[in-house]
């Protein structure tokens, strides 16, 4: 079986077929760098992630662009009301984010381009669009340019929208407008705006910056040329962001991309997780209560476009389960005397994966080796043991979960690694405690049950009754 990927532009499964044989070209739209991201926000880089890391494990070479738009109407209102300069908020929040994704072993991408660092790019993009007749500066001599949907027949054809049914485009005034459809490829710079003079560049239009969809065609095309193979990020991009992407540039004569992918929400309370909600819960503040690599083993877990509805209970729950994993490796480790490389993935896991990158299937295929080891541990070390680790490092490796891998710090002996095993033995005493309160609550010695659960509490483990049974995570530092 090849690899297979869920389309978006056509709504279907494809063979994924490169437009280089053996090369793949990835563009993932990244952040608007406005505050600290919070778990929501990295699922799309963790999903892209794994995406190139099968590639990589396939024989592809990878070229990987994930950009940061560092200029923004968000960014430069929080910088104002924080008084920052704007650039000084951009910095400052791309490095809190450069931390998270290495907090969750994102690789860093071939390229990481900033929008300011690329606005000539744009200018001669707007400028090519404006020549073709499929973009026009404003009337009123705001310097404002739109893209001119009616000149596009195509517009809507990723989303499957006719152009008529759709609403009109907020990001500039209307009064500028062909159409109330058009949107904003250049904003000029309005005098008594209040946006310092640093936030605006020049052009044949005036001083202004760009509009926000302009931003990824021109670095997609500078990195990747005119063609490329797969463009991804968060569904609610889908539309306006990669529709108007997808129109401006193949007006200008650029095929674009030849794959769209989307990876869906992670919600709380069945809504988007978003800061305009006030439900989102930063990277940091997860980690205070679970390990990175447990965060995004629980990520990972679920297929990119489905939905993941977040609570700290399920997490428990994978975190529990990726220690089981753990704990095996740990033990298999310490029977064979070294840690064995990442060697083949078994064929349901490369079954699994190729099937739209299907990692709830590629999990399950890493727990049934797992299981076969467990049976081998017996018997002492052995070739057959070292290739069952060798596997499951392998797999796991591609999930971007590999406790040996040393971007989690768990080389042989490491901190990371006794922790690891540490955590482990402290799984099967708990769950030891806990057999026992069961045992006592189903005869009704409520007495015994409740001092075994303050016997656990005391050691600072808080235990969640789930449907699956009872999970255990350490208490948070700062509960009493």
């Amino acid at each position: 079986m090849s690899l297979r990927l869920h389309d978006s532009a056509t709504r279907e499964v494809r063979d994924f077929e490169p437009l280089t044989e053996g090369r793949v070209g990835v563009y993932v739209c990244g952040l608007t760098v406005q505050g600290e991201p919070h778990v929501g926000h990295v699922r799309s880089a963790v999903a892209f992630d794994v995406l190139r890391r099968w590639l990589l494990a396939s024989g592809y070479a990878v070229d990987f662009v994930r950009n940061v738009t560092d200029i923004d109407d968000k960014i430069l209102a929080k910088a104002a009301a924080a008084g920052m300069h704007w650039y000084e908020l951009a910095y400052a929040m791309t490095r809190v984010l450069d931390g998270v994704y290495d907090d969750l072993n994102v690789l860093p991408p071939t390229y990481v381009p900033l929008a300011t660092g690329h606005v000539p790019e744009m200018v001669e993009l707007i400028g090519e669009l404006v020549e073709k007749g499929h973009a026009y500066p404003a009337p009123d001599g705001s310097g404002d340019v739109y893209f001119d949907v009616r000149s596009w027949p195509e517009y809507g054809g990723l989303t499957g929208q006719r152009t008529e049914d759709m609403e009109a485009a907020a990001d500039a005034d209307p009064r500028g407008k062909r159409d109330p459809r058009d949107f904003a490829l250049w904003k000029g710079r309005q005098p008594g705006s209040g946006e310092p003079e640093s936030a605006s560049w020049a052009s044949p239009w005036g001083r202004g910056r760009p509009g926000w969809h302009i931003e990824c065609s021109a670095m997609a095309g500078k990195y990747l040329g005119p063609a490329f193979d797969i463009h991804g990020g968060g569904v609610d991009l889908r539309f306006p962001h990669h529709e108007n992407e997808q129109a401006q540039s193949r007006a200008a004569g650029r095929p674009f991309a030849s794959y769209w992918l989307h990876n869906a929400w992670i919600t709380t309370a069945g809504e988007k997780m978003s800061k305009s909600l006030g439900n989102s819960l930063l990277v940091p503040e997860v980690l205070r209560r679970v390990r990175g690599i447990e965060l995004r083993y629980y990520m990972v877990g679920a297929h990119y476009r489905s939905t993941v509805e977040f609570s700290f209970e399920a997490l428990d729950e994978a975190a529990a389960g990726f220690r089981r994993i753990e704990g095996f490796l740990a033990r298999a480790v310490d029977v064979v005397g070294e840690v064995p490389a990442p060697g083949v993935a078994c064929a349901e896991f490369v079954n699994a994966m190729d099937d739209d990158l299907g990692t709830p299937a590629a999990v399950g295929a890493v727990f049934d080796v797992v299981r076969e080891g467990n049976k081998l541990l017996a018997g002492g070390d052995s070739p057959a043991l070292r290739g069952v680790v060798a596997s499951v490092r392998a797999m796991l490796d591609v999930l971007g979960v590999d406790p040996y891998d040393p971007a989690w710090g768990a080389a042989r002996g490491g901190d990371d690694a006794r922790a690891g095993r540490l955590t482990e033995a402290v799984d099967v005493l708990v769950r030891g405690l806990l057999e026992q309160r069961g045992e006592a609550r189903t005869a009704k010695d409520f007495g015994t049950a409740d001092a075994i659960r303050d016997r656990i509490a005391a050691a600072g483990v808080e235990v969640t009754d789930t449907p699956s049974g009872p999970a255990w995570s350490l208490a948070r530092p700062d509960k009493d």
